[in-house]
């Protein structure tokens, strides 16, 4: 069922961004990106024996929110010579980095591609392939855990989850373009659902060619939250039911970390997705953050799709669109 606006008010849907988006938001991620740089470490890089001789994979660990370490994947297809761009692949809700040969895609086209693992998720990938992750999260409850991760510390944005996540996201995209192999002027941010959000942070915030945004979350939310009964989203009425005095600090720290905002501040080409009877994922809040980015952009609409958005489809797409970009 298309629950949502017609389709060419949707396309026309652009919310007023000073009730979305903090008034200090710049301030705010750029004085967290300073102290994750000082506290940085060189990423490291471990050879992996995956049986496949057409790859060569590699165990990362980087440095994200606060210096803590991230684990991740760098693969690139094997027997290529020079610099290669890389597309930074950023996962869905619950999910994990998995093996390397769950991310063939990317270096059979001749890309090299960064997996980032999900602190404290990798336990309950909510779609998809249900991957486990290997990256605690030290500054809340360890990991890999099931769910709950859009309340943790959502009284304040100094200790939401998310605060943690996108910083280790851009950081992601930043250590990207110092990988050996790499090339630092080819870099992409992708990502569907909760990568899609990752992706725009990125965007906004790393030195990213162009960003592949489908089906995304964390974007328009307080919006979201009252037209969906569908976790991740859900998980947020039901802290917001029985926390009564919570909303004002809650819908602060929304502010804060609202993707819309990313959106706003990132100027590479991108190419987003919508599906129009994504029950997990409002369309009006995908265009919220579409018709914000202040890049070249453009969408591709799935009107009978859920939340798988386009798939295979929509990959073909971003070839192309990349093909002609890079």
């Amino acid at each position: 069922m298309q629950y949502d606006l017609p389709l060419e008010e949707l396309r026309r849907y652009a919310p007023d961004l000073s009730g979305i988006v903090a008034p200090d938001f710049d301030t705010f991620w750029t004085a967290a990106l300073s102290r994750a740089e000082q506290m940085a470490a060189p990423p490291v890089l471990e050879p992996v024996e995956t049986g496949m001789p057409m790859i060569e994979a590699y165990d990362l660990t980087f440095s994200g929110f606060d210096g803590q370490p991230v684990r991740g994947w760098f693969i690139r297809p094997a027997g290529l010579v020079g610099p290669l761009p890389c597309i930074i692949q950023y996962l869905g809700y619950g999910g994990g980095r998995g093996r390397p040969e769950e991310y063939l895609h990317w270096p059979a086209t001749g890309y090299a591609c960064l997996v980032m693992d999900l602190r404290g998720q990798g336990a309950g990938w909510t779609g998809g392939r249900g991957s486990t992750g290997a990256t605690d999260d030290p500054s809340g409850s360890g990991g890999p855990q099931t769910a709950g991760f859009l309340t943790r510390g959502i009284r304040a944005p100094e200790t939401s989850y998310y605060h943690r996540l996108f910083v280790d996201a851009i950081m992601c995209a930043r250590v990207a373009s110092r990988i050996d192999g790499v090339d630092p002027d080819n870099i992409v941010a992708s990502g569907a659902s909760q990568g899609g959000a990752q992706a725009l942070a990125a965007a906004a915030f790393a030195p990213v060619a162009a960003a592949l945004v489908d089906v995304p979350f964390l974007c328009h939310i307080a919006q979201a939250i009252t037209m969906v009964d569908s976790d991740p989203y859900f998980e947020l009425v039901r802290y917001l039911r029985w926390q009564r005095g919570a909303e004002a600090d809650v819908m602060r720290t929304l502010s804060y970390i609202d993707a819309v905002g990313f959106a706003a501040r990132a100027k590479a080409p991108a190419m987003f997705s919508v599906a129009l009877m994504d029950r997990i994922i409002p369309p009006r809040t995908v265009f919220a953050a579409y018709n914000a980015y202040a890049g070249a952009k453009e969408i591709e609409v799935y009107p009978y799709a859920d939340h798988e958005g386009g798939e295979a489809d929509q990959l073909q797409k971003q070839r192309r669109f990349l093909s002609a970009l890079l």
